[in-house]
């Protein structure tokens, strides 16, 4: 089985090289790997839409046969606990579109062709993926810090979820044609900015445990 396994910074995968036989490391962005019996490949595709939605892009040409989005995210639920892992199935491009005065127009809402909401709908056999909570989430350009942006925009698309790169990944993997999730563990909530409040490592720990389960659960 070969797998691709896409995350934003080397960071938020460290923990999980660890645990796989690395094959060749191509511009520190490409990792070749082995584990068990599976091919894993490693995309550390940047951080933000464009360049994940670039390198994922480019880096499916090659057939996987299942690619999965991984990292951090925050939360705008408190009933999901720091570190929480989530399976985000539904991901708004949360920020494209248009103001109107105080009102946030989606390019739906102001006639353009486009795509707002990825849904996903591909099935693939994994135990420990299915028993991940499912959850709603939003992917943006800015990352929200305003307690009356927070409100507006949770008003707009009710998510669990934030992150920047989450809905672009998945866009690409249905054009593609590619099996997917998205994968990610809380690191903080949303909120005025307060890096204090913020568990990092807690949620880079937890995400890359819960990968491995799910590598293994393959096996």
């Amino acid at each position: 089985m070969k797998i691709l396994i896409v995350v934003a910074t080397r960071f938020e995968i460290k923990p999980l090289l660890s645990q796989l036989e690395i094959c060749s490391n191509v511009d520190n962005r490409f990792i070749n790997c082995r584990y068990k019996n599976l091919e894993v490949d490693v995309l550390i595709a940047g951080i933000g839409m464009v360049s994940t939605a670039y390198y994922t892009g480019k880096t499916l040409s090659n057939k996987y046969d299942f690619a999965l989005n991984t990292g951090i995210c925050g939360s705008f639920n408190k009933y999901i606990e720091i570190g929480a892992v989530v399976n985000i199935v539904q991901d708004y491009f949360a920020d494209m579109g248009a103001e109107d005065g105080e009102q946030y127009l989606s390019i739906k809402e102001i006639g353009l062709e486009g795509e707002i909401e990825m849904l996903n709908e591909t099935h693939i056999q994994n135990n420990v993926l299915f028993e991940i909570p499912q959850v709603c989430g939003i992917t943006v350009n800015t990352a929200h810090g305003n307690e009356k942006s927070i409100e507006k925009v949770f008003q707009k698309f009710h998510p669990n979820t934030e992150s920047m790169e989450g809905a672009a990944f998945m866009f690409v993997c249905q054009q593609e044609g590619i099996p997917y999730a998205q994968v990610r563990a809380v690191s903080n909530y949303m909120e005025r900015r307060n890096k204090l409040a913020w568990n990092i490592p807690l949620a880079i720990e937890n995400s890359n445990k819960k990968v491995l389960e799910i590598l293994n659960s393959f096996e």
